[in-house]
Parts: C-alpha cells; sequence; structure tokens
C-alpha cells in the first residue's frame, strides 16, 4: 500500500475510533502536578438521600484548597455566616457560639494522592478541625473539569453526600 493510502486508512480508522471527552480525558490522565496550587471553595453542598441538594455550609461558605509540587496540602471551608462569640474571647464562647463555630468549619491537611484510573484522590489527614479523621486516609471521587476539581464526600450515616467544588485561582 501506497504511503497516501496508508495515511487514508489510519486516519478512517481513527475518525471511527470512540474518543474520550475532553472532561473523561482531563480525569484519565490527571497528576498531583495538574492540582497543585491555590484553589477556592465554588461550592459546599449535601445531596440529600431524597436527591434533593443544600447548601452545607450556609448560603456563603469561603475556603481554600492549597496544593503543592510534593502533594502536601492544606484545606479550609467556613460556614461564612458564624456567628462571633458575644464576649469577643475564644475562651468565653456560650456552647451554642462554641457548636455553630466547630459545625461551621472543616479544615485539614497532610499529604494528598491521586489515582486518575479508580477517578479517586486520597487525603492523608495529619492534623484535622476533626479530630477523628487525624491519622486516617480519606478517599474522595472525584472530576477535574477545566479549571473546577469537585468530589463527593462518602455517604454520612444519615445518608447525606457532601459534594465540594474548588475552581483554580489564577496566578
Amino acid at each position: 500500500m501506497h504511503a497516501p493510502g496508508l495515511f487514508l486508512l489510519v486516519g478512517t480508522v481513527l475518525s471511527l475510533a470512540p474518543a474520550a471527552s475532553a472532561v473523561e480525558m482531563d480525569s484519565m490522565h490527571t497528576s498531583i502536578h495538574d492540582l497543585e496550587g491555590t484553589w477556592t471553595l465554588a461550592y459546599a453542598d449535601v445531596q440529600h438521600p431524597d436527591g434533593t441538594r443544600a447548601h452545607d455550609f450556609g448560603d456563603a461558605p469561603c475556603g481554600r484548597l492549597i496544593i503543592d509540587h510534593a502533594g502536601r496540602y492544606a484545606l479550609f471551608i467556613f460556614n461564612g455566616a458564624r456567628p462571633r462569640f458575644a464576649a469577643n474571647d475564644r475562651s468565653a464562647g456560650t456552647p451554642d457560639e462554641f457548636r455553630a463555630a466547630v459545625l461551621g468549619t472543616s479544615s485539614h491537611f497532610g499529604t494528598l494522592d491521586i489515582d486518575p484510573v479508580k477517578g479517586t484522590l486520597t487525603f492523608h489527614i495529619d492534623a484535622s478541625t476533626y479530630p477523628n479523621w487525624e491519622g486516617t486516609a480519606q478517599q474522595r471521587q472525584y472530576a477535574l473539569k477545566g479549571d473546577l476539581l469537585s468530589y463527593k464526600v462518602p455517604a454520612r450515616p444519615n445518608g447525606d453526600v457532601p459534594l465540594t467544588g474548588w475552581k483554580r485561582v489564577s496566578p
């Protein structure tokens, strides 16, 4: 077969092969280096067992996720409507103020692994505002679509599934 005919045959075969979408390609080839940088919280929602979705950290949550070249990370999520302590002394809060402060935050740091084949991120947590997570590995199903990184947290005992999205901060 002549070269032009071979190129035509190869081109035809390639055009018939199923092509992965750009989104699939992003997730299939993601490495820790693709996640390196600073991310700002896009959403912190929860999907209820009945399929409805609500805000998990209030109507105006804020947060940062910072990932370095070696896969070390720091993650902070805050409910923007947490009440200030009336006494203006962090050791003199009321039970309701302490409760709102603890339940209105999710922060941890450690190292991060990514498995693009399984579509998982694994947070190896050194320290956390939720002490039960310290020293654990927390796995999340993720998607990376352009500058949006999103993941699902495993279901809570009541069936709620937290959904978190991060938007890349431009350098």
